[in-house]
């Protein structure tokens, strides 16, 4: 299955999604590719991460567990884990 039959599924849009944490995280959209690690990469702090969850929270109106934030590391996990939180539309 693809990205946008995926988006097509569970009304999460993987390009919405990369403007939105780009957005967040005041980088270029083009420069958060799907894998691009948000600290090795991007180098943003524990705060940060913390405000993409809350911001993530907000948007797909989910909430996210204490044990999920690890996971968000990401473009394509937030993506994955999303998906399976929101599950099929």
């Amino acid at each position: 299955m693809t990205t946008q039959e995926d988006s097509a599924t569970t009304g999460l849009e993987m390009e919405d999604l990369r403007r939105t944490i780009a957005h967040v995280l005041d980088v270029d959209v083009e420069e958060l590719t799907d894998d691009a690690a948000f600290v090795a990469d991007l180098g943003i702090d524990s705060l940060l991460a913390l405000e993409v969850v809350v911001v993530l929270e907000k948007k797909y109106g989910l909430r996210l567990e204490e044990r999920d934030f690890p996971l968000i590391t990401s473009l394509r996990t937030a993506h994955e884990l999303l998906r399976g939180k929101l599950g099929p539309a």
